[in-house]
C-alpha cells in the first residue's frame, strides 16, 4: 500500500494523510458496491498496513 500512497502523493499532489484517506474511501466504496469482493479488498489494501502507520 505504501507504493499506492507514494503514487497519490506524487501524481495527485496529496499529502500522506489525504492519500491514505483516499485509499480507505475507495476500498469502502468497492466493498459496499461489490460485497463479494470484501475479503479480497481487505487483503489487497491491508498489505503493508503495519508499515503505513509510520506515515
Amino acid at each position: 500500500m505504501n507504493e499506492l500512497i507514494d503514487k497519490l502523493i506524487q501524481e495527485a499532489g496529496l499529502d500522506a494523510n489525504q492519500a491514505k484517506k483516499a485509499i480507505e474511501t475507495i476500498a469502502g466504496f468497492v466493498k459496499e458496491k461489490f460485497p463479494m469482493l470484501g475479503g479480497a479488498v481487505d487483503t489487497i489494501f491491508s498489505a503493508g498496513n503495519k508499515q503505513d502507520d509510520a506515515i
